[in-house]
């Protein structure tokens, strides 16, 4: 999950400011002490002390221990639900016995034969049986390789250079996608990435298919649309439903190839994901996450004839050029295993309406915390995630507005106030309950009534406390 330009703003010296001469977040430290040793540590090791972005905290992150169903501990012991979910990959939360029992057995047989084996093979015939658009699969070791490989194939096929992506919409990290608009909404290519590669991407709003046909008009070179269907950074700047219809017969219409970036969504918003819920098959798919149960691992998927461009041609057929794909851990034993039992799991039982119906209850009850302490935020999200839009510029928004797409994406993408994310945070970690970056969360099939009133309980109060900090 990001925190690239366009789906989260950067930490600033003056985040980090405010967040001294904070009673919260004195506290913070007093109840997190292992975990500020390791961080002092840790900076000496790695770039501003972390292995991910998302993970970044000021004044230090949390370090766990261990885990197990929707809970986790940390080092100084204590306990806290968990709204990280493995950065989205734990639909059955930690450990699900199924899960830990495939990769017991495996790990003893092996962890890497660098050669074929079945798992990969029934791995792969699950998710054709699951994604209504998987004729063929490839597999990848994460989901920045998949999307990498999607618009590979996307331009091989077509022969176009051009990818359309949407604003606010998170596709990994890779030199494609690892930038965000500038003020003149042309593509601002990052540090490292090269302008001329950015200058292939356009990044378009989302909800506006009158703007996208003139995209189109403007480049006939444009080879692919990629976009998470149910919305930027798992719903945080949603897409609305009829966008996506209007989506699919564009792109059909044009012949240009349509890319669902279901590394979030896929096996989440139901079993075969954002494609089966809305009834549209997209040309290609990208899956992670909850692919590998948990483990290591990511897949292409889609039409058989857009695979052709990976199979070797045949002894004494035509010369053709094949696009090449290699990756050491591509379909990894312990990845297929723990994969094929989520994958049943997930084929077999209600957990994803499960994790749904958990987060509608979670997102009304945040709400009605929100309403009752007078402050100008929103709630809201779908399917099995929750977002908390902090409304820097307190404007009337509603969640129905967010979810119409009425309220502006860069609204919803706007930096909060200085360090007040970073205390929100610390604050649901001072009552028991960690959330993810964005801010908010992905929810699991074993959240439990028992979380959700400790999750209420905390939201509460971490708002009194930030109230009286006059940080609301």
């Amino acid at each position: 999950m990001p925190t690239q330009t366009d789906r989260a703003p950067r930490t600033s010296a003056a985040a980090t400011a405010s967040t001294s001469g904070s009673a919260l977040l004195d506290e913070y430290r007093r109840l997190t002490s292992t975990s500020a040793r390791l961080a002092e540590r840790a900076r000496q090791v790695f770039p501003s002390g972390v292995t991910h972005d998302s993970r970044y905290l000021e004044p230090y992150p949390l370090y766990v221990e261990r885990a197990a169903g929707s809970r986790k501990w940390d080092v100084d012991g204590r306990e806290y639900v968990d709204y990280t979910g493995g950065h989205g990959a734990l639909l059955f939360g930690h450990n699900h016995p199924r899960v830990v029992a495939a990769i017991e057995e495996q790990l003893r047989r092996g962890t890497h034969y660098g050669s074929g084996h079945e798992l990969e093979i029934r791995w792969g015939e699950l998710v054709q049986r699951l994604v209504p658009s998987a004729e063929r699969v490839r597999f990848t070791s994460s989901g920045t390789e998949a999307t990498l490989l999607a618009l590979r194939l996307a331009r091989a096929a077509t022969g176009k250079p051009k990818i359309v992506r949407f604003a606010g919409h998170f596709h990994g990290w890779h030199d494609h996608v690892a930038f965000g608009l500038g003020p003149d909404n042309r593509p601002l290519s990052s540090p490292g990435v090269l302008a001329e590669l950015a200058e292939q991407m356009i990044i378009a709003p989302p909800n506006d298919a009158a703007v996208l046909e003139r995209i189109f008009d403007e480049n006939p070179d444009a080879a692919a649309v990629i976009l998470e269907p149910t919305g930027g950074s798992w719903g945080q700047t949603p897409i609305v439903p009829q966008f996506l219809r209007e989506l699919r017969e564009l792109t059909a219409r044009r012949g240009v190839l349509l890319i669902f970036d279901e590394v979030i969504s896929g096996f989440r918003v139901s079993p075969g994901g954002a494609q089966q819920h809305f009834g549209i098959r997209p040309d290609l798919t990208t899956l992670a996450k909850i692919l590998a149960g948990g483990l290591p691992g990511g897949a292409i998927a889609g039409r058989a004839d857009l695979f052709e461009a990976l199979s070797f041609p045949s002894t004494g057929g035509p010369r053709r050029d094949k696009v090449p794909h290699h990756g050491t851990y591509n379909a990894n034993p312990l990845s297929a295993a723990a994969g094929i039992a989520a994958l049943e799991l997930v084929a077999t039982t209600d957990a994803c309406q499960k994790a749904n119906d958990y987060a509608a209850r979670l997102r009304s009850r945040l709400q009605a915390v929100v309403d009752e302490a007078g402050a100008p935020w929103v709630v809201y999200g779908t399917f099995s995630g929750f977002h908390i839009f902090t409304n820097p510029e307190g404007q009337p928004v509603t969640q129905a507005d967010i979810a119409s797409g009425r309220c502006e994406w860069r609204s919803i993408k706007a930096p909060a106030k200085p360090g007040l994310i970073s205390k929100l945070r610390a604050g649901m970690i001072v009552h028991g309950v960690e959330i993810f970056s964005w801010p908010g969360g992905p929810t699991s099939s074993v959240h439990s009534d028992d979380d959700l009133e400790r999750t209420v309980a905390a939201f509460r109060g971490t708002l009194r406390r930030l109230r009286d900090e006059g940080e609301i």
